[in-house]
């Protein structure tokens, strides 16, 4: 029976190996250590009164005790509720007021949005938890509540595999947020398959410097590598410098990021010197990946792979080998063990070869649905229980998908199907364009359009002209596929994770 307390598992097998570095402190804590903070912090919560399924929501940036309240829902069978921290109060609201949240455990370097968040009505909460310095002297301290109770010697009833874990809430870049229901089954599930899909070794060290509250930081890399017995080297954020430093004192064999993160490591100065003969591979998720970083990172020698998943359906769904990630650049690779795959038009039947589908999953590792949200369950999850990803892919006749974009994103020009996702790769390639967007867009003759939006390299602003990126596009895409209009701006709107907000670059052109 699948259950989620991945790290209880391990630490049976290898207590005194080293499960966590902490890059601010340099603490290290071996998996005994880690798991006895954590079942010392479940009895902590329990308490305080908090029963199996009831919501604990998690406000906090990456550190040691995020770890320990995350693996405290394995043993104890309440459900962990992460919430991004750049979230504004008023957002944080609803999303606790949407989860039922009972407690909130905080950091102290956000005290001054709980302290916003204290003050707006019809809050669930009843405890207010800080990870260090209260913001109220009505709270309590986590510190204080293991104190207390974290030597009860109670056992917890196991929770079962379909029992709700961690309720994620989607980033709300189209509408209001909803909580993707993680159960046991979908934790475990996750790390085992990517543990044996990725390749995954107990002697593996991978650093986490992405936001420990989105999907992608919890199930790529940090369950996994608990789940093989590798260590996790923890950052509580991305800065390039320190990220070199860490690569090489570690001596770090696997590391994950996003588009925006590898751009950003790419064109530090350190790039060209820094120590990476550690690494194995990296790997990037979340959004699409240009080639022209995949091969700069493979001229550094450093193998690199692109992986697809999202919240619903687990973060890692596709492999691929170094030697696969080199013939097939910018594809996700091939279905992980135990998923299920299909490419389907809009009636629901099954796309040919190189035709571009929508992307519907099914597998061990689907989630249960959105929380207390009946009409997008059903939306999204169908009778046979394939979940409809709302992404489109082309499967080629050797298996490998590569992903087209989202079919909220594609657009119809001339009744033409056109993939934002292939221009934008396209547009990545011009020396002197940095980042690039394409959204449609009404227009009275096509139907649609596509407009570009672009950031130019430093020193290159107000050099390029439309004309020129246009005669660039044309040499490798059919020229329908061209965006009728281009706006320069200094920076995209991105989601935490490295999403562009697309909904809002198209409401700032909205009547042009």
């Amino acid at each position: 029976m699948f259950h989620g307390d991945v790290l209880g598992e391990r630490a049976r097998l290898n207590p005194e190996k080293t499960a966590l570095v902490f890059v601010p402190t340099g603490a290290r804590f071996s998996y005994a250590m880690l798991d006895d903070r954590a079942r010392r912090t479940a009895r902590a919560l329990r308490g305080l009164g908090l029963g199996a399924g009831e919501r604990v929501a998690l406000l906090s940036h990456n550190r040691p005790e995020f770890l320990d309240v995350f693996f405290a829902a394995g043993k104890s069978g309440h459900i962990v509720t992460p919430l991004g921290t750049r979230l504004t109060a008023n957002e944080l609201a609803g999303v606790l007021r949407d989860a039922g949240a009972r407690v909130l455990i905080y950091d102290g370097a956000l005290a001054d949005t709980v302290a916003t968040l204290r003050a707006l009505p019809d809050l669930p909460v009843e405890h207010f938890v800080a990870l260090d310095a209260p913001a109220s002297p009505l709270d309590v301290t986590l510190a204080h509540l293991v104190a207390t109770h974290g030597d009860d010697a109670r056992s917890f009833a196991r929770p079962g595999p379909e029992d709700v874990y961690a309720l994620l809430y989607t980033s709300g870049t189209t509408g209001r947020p909803k909580g993707v229901m993680l159960p046991h089954r979908m934790i475990a599930f996750n790390a085992y398959n990517t543990v044996v899909g990725w390749g995954l070794r107990e002697d593996d060290v991978s650093p986490v410097f992405t936001p420990l509250y989105h999907a992608g930081g919890l199930g790529a890399f940090l369950v996994p590598i608990l789940a093989v017995g590798g260590t996790i080297v923890l950052h509580t954020g991305f800065d390039a410098a320190e990220v070199f430093h860490t690569l090489a004192a570690e001596r770090c064999t696997v590391a994950l990021g996003v588009p925006t993160i590898f751009k950003l490591m790419l064109e530090h100065p350190g790039f060209a010197t820094a120590d990476l003969t550690s690494l194995r591979w990296f790997i990037s998720g979340g959004a699409p990946l240009p080639v022209f970083i995949i091969e700069a990172f493979q001229r550094r020698g450093v193998g690199f792979k692109q992986g697809f998943g999202m919240t619903e359906v687990g973060v890692n769904c596709f492999a691929m080998t170094l030697e696969d990630a080199v013939r097939h650049a910018g594809s996700i690779g091939k279905p992980l063990p135990f998923t299920e795959v299909r490419l389907v038009d809009e009636a629901g039947l099954d796309v040919p070869t190189d035709a571009v589908g929508e992307l519907w999953l099914r597998g061990p590792h689907v989630c249960r649905g959105y929380w207390r949200n009946l009409e997008a369950t059903a939306a999204a999850l169908d009778a046979d229980g394939f979940f409809h990803t709302g992404d489109l892919a082309r499967r080629d006749a050797e298996g490998f998908f590569t992903i087209a974009g989202r079919r909220k994103d594609m657009f119809i020009s001339g009744g033409v199907n056109v993939y934002p996702a292939e221009i934008e790769g396209a547009l990545l390639l011009h020396p002197d364009v940095q980042d690039a967007a394409i959204v449609g867009v009404p227009h009275p003759t096509w139907g649609e359009i596509g407009v570009a939006f672009v950031v130019l390299r430093p020193g290159r602003e107000h050099t390029v002209e439309p004309a020129a990126l246009d005669a660039f596009l044309a040499t490798t895409l059919a020229r329908y596929k061209l965006p009728r209009r281009y706006h320069f701006r200094e920076t995209l709107p991105r989601t935490p994770y490295g999403k562009v907000v697309k909904a809002e670059l198209a409401a700032s052109v909205a009547g042009d």
